[in-house]
């Protein structure tokens, strides 16, 4: 099976007629979105398409009103936020969510220690903790943070925060992550540097992007899918995505 076609059993995320409603307001409607194993998949689309909404779903941040959603063939729509996880699900957020006052490796050791049912004291060796520190010196390193390993999280660039919080996302070892918005807020240097990192994660990772920068998208993905109010709007590889006037006129029409 492939991105697009029906079914769950060859696909990383399979979602189904999901819905999310707010009250009266329909944020997500009806959205049937299939990525393969290893794919990379943009979504794109104008400010209050739902893309993060669908992000939220997918994640377990919000329930789903109807619908349901397949992560490597497990259902895990009624499914808490850890539990999806365990299963390889990871996802970083638009806002940067980061300890500010503890160094990068810090915030590795603090995230990887949620995975594990123990508990972590400061004022205990690093010895104690020595496979926590080894993965989070695997995944500095695998993102290019090695350096910046014992700097204070505040003290960092913003697009070096950026890439703190994927790290963040790895320590899980995610088999589907999700990223929303990694290049918001950054200069096209940092811009730059965060597509390469991108291109440089694990082949074998499910990535879905949330981009509202349509040439970054373009750069990252192989399949592009268009949300516009609430819905899958259009889909298809870059180059049809790229000359679709259809695209044209709903993304770049409601720029102002």
């Amino acid at each position: 099976m492939t991105a697009g076609e029906g079914g769950t059993s060859q696909a990383a995320l399979a979602c189904d007629n999901l819905t999310k409603r707010f009250g009266g307001l329909e944020a997500v409607k009806d959205v049937t979105l299939n990525v393969s194993v290893g794919e990379r998949r943009a979504i794109i689309g104008p400010n209050g398409a739902g893309k993060t909404t669908f992000f939220s779903l997918v994640s377990g941040l919000y329930p789903v009103t109807a619908g349901t959603i397949h992560l490597l063939g497990n259902d895990i729509t009624k499914l808490p936020t850890h539990k999806r996880t365990s299963l390889g699900l990871s996802r970083t957020f638009q806002i940067t969510n980061l300890f500010p006052t503890l160094s990068v490796m810090e915030n590795l050791v603090v995230a990887t220690l949620g995975l594990r049912p123990m508990k972590f004291s400061m004022l205990k060796p690093a010895s104690r903790y020595r496979d926590l520190y080894a993965r989070a010196e695997e995944v500095l390193e695998s993102v290019g943070m090695t350096e910046k390993s014992k700097e204070v999280v505040k003290n960092l660039s913003h697009g070096e925060q950026r890439q703190v919080e994927i790290s963040l996302a790895l320590v899980s070892n995610p088999r589907v992550l999700l990223l929303d918005e990694p290049t918001a807020g950054l200069s096209p240097a940092e811009s730059a540097t965060m597509t390469e990192l991108i291109h440089k994660l694990d082949p074998q990772m499910t990535i879905l992007i949330i981009e509202h920068d349509m040439d970054v998208a373009l750069q990252v993905a192989k399949r592009i899918t268009v949300f516009h109010e609430g819905r899958v709007f259009e889909e298809g590889d870059t180059d049809a995505i790229r000359g679709s006037e259809r695209v044209q006129e709903i993304y770049f029409g409601t720029e102002e």
